[in-house]
């Protein structure tokens, strides 16, 4: 099959496809294999009838032969104590710690909600150079003509450029820069350069000065996430220190946020101390929990970042952390992404493969694993190809998990279970004999 994708206005690509994929699911792999697309995404194809692009739904909706589809990259999930401006927890009049609090704890939206986008989207300049840009796009479509800037123009786009970077992140790598040049002369080909073949490099150069000129323009206006690098220089009575350079890596968004709107160190640090108290429960109240999390997230990264305190002083001053939705939502706040969602796409991209290999003559010569693939060939559902493949890992490595993963029924005494094990993982499932525990 001949498929037209459409990545963005100005990225189009044509694929051949020597089998048609039985599910959208492994379609939306294939193409993600292909394309080297990392974030999420939904499928749209071009219908026959309406001559418009409708949901795929089913891999049937397909033409034949040749079909057009539209990647339509969706927004990071995110949770409820990250996702509202401001959602105020109204003070009841029971007496509660959670409600002792004489400023109602507010949920908080983070600055940097997204990772780094697959394809850049270059903002849109004022009017003035914008127009200019049409104007120069023409003439380059019609016979080649590159545009000349003043330098007016070269630094409001600069300008423009570093904003929407920093959006993202303060400390782009190298690739990041390049994948903006390069957006910017596809979306805009008439600022090219002469004489380059790629027409993007200078661009690339200029970009990077520019994000550093940019840094240095915030880091002076009190921008936190900067400011905490100033002790590499030896400023602000820290001379003679020579500190490592504290910034996010890989895909860290929320690195070291300022803190909200409204409130300081003090205000945070009395909401943490009330958090606390509500920890300290036997029933605690999560969504205050939640609403507290989320508020005092600066006040947390600050500590982290600045102070770098051992594990056993964080679960004190901050023992919500450790609960597993904590867990997932710090992860969120801090990578602007879905724990369990990412790891599940990744768990289903390596499924086939994974599976192949399990099947192996020379994973044969295990019993165990012999018996996590015969039950399996029996309900091959998505979810038992997941327990299958996470349950025959150790085995496939070689390795006994007898020691670290134990199942149970709901009725099995928990003393009995934990006796011996210093870390591992208990499945509560309903029949300890299938081999594919799918618990709860």
């Amino acid at each position: 099959m001949l498929l037209r994708v459409i990545i963005s206005e100005r990225d189009i690509k044509k694929i051949t496809l020597d089998t048609v994929p039985d599910t959208v699911h492994d379609l939306k792999e294939v193409l993600r294999s292909k394309l080297q697309l990392r974030d999420s995404f939904d499928l749209q194809y071009e219908d026959n009838d309406f001559h418009d692009f409708c949901n795929l739904t089913s891999v049937t909706d397909l033409p034949k032969d040749k079909a057009t589809l539209k990647i339509l990259f969706s927004p990071s999930d995110t949770f409820s104590d990250s996702s509202l401006d401001i959602a105020v927890l109204p003070v009841s009049h029971s007496p509660s710690t959670s409600t002792q609090i004489s400023s109602c704890v507010s949920e908080i939206k983070l600055s940097r909600s997204h990772p780094w986008p697959a394809a850049f989207s270059i903002p849109t300049f004022s009017y003035d150079v914008e127009l200019r840009l049409k104007h120069g796009n023409e003439a380059y479509s019609t016979d080649g003509t590159l545009l000349t800037m003043s330098r007016d123009m070269q630094t409001e786009i600069l300008d423009k450029l570093a904003e929407a970077v920093f959006a993202y992140k303060a400390y782009p790598d190298k690739e990041e820069i390049k994948s903006v040049a390069i957006a910017l002369v596809e979306k805009h080909p008439c600022l090219k350069e002469r004489g380059s073949a790629a027409g993007w490099y200078g661009w690339k150069l200029s970009l990077t000065w520019k994000m550093g000129n940019y840094r240095s323009k915030l880091r002076d206006a009190g921008c936190k996430e900067l400011k905490v690098n100033t002790a590499k220089r030896g400023i602000e009575g820290l001379q003679g220190q020579r500190n490592k350079v504290k910034k996010p890596k890989r895909s860290e968004t929320n690195f070291l946020p300022d803190h909200p709107s409204g409130k300081d160190q003090k205000t945070l640090e009395h909401e943490r101390e009330l958090m606390c108290q509500e920890m300290k429960k036997r029933s605690p109240d999560m969504s205050f929990v939640n609403a507290a999390m989320s508020s005092t997230y600066s006040l947390r990264r600050q500590e982290i970042v600045e102070n770098e305190p051992p594990v056993s002083e964080m679960k004190k001053r901050w023992p919500a952390i450790f609960c597993e939705r904590q867990i997932s939502a710090e992860f969120n706040r801090l990578m602007s992404l879905d724990l369990s969602k990412s790891f599940y796409e990744g768990l289903d991209r390596h499924l086939p493969k994974l599976l192949c290999l399990y099947r192996s003559k020379r994973c044969a010569e295990i019993a165990e694993m012999r018996t996590i693939m015969d039950s399996l060939d029996k309900n091959a559902s998505n979810q038992r190809k997941r327990v299958a493949v996470l349950q025959g890992l150790p085995w496939f490595l070689r390795e006994n998990p007898s020691q670290f993963i134990k199942i149970c029924e709901h009725t099995d005494s928990e003393e009995e279970m934990i006796r011996g094990m210093t870390l591992g993982i208990i499945t509560v499932v309903e029949d300890v004999t299938d081999p594919i525990p799918c618990g709860g």
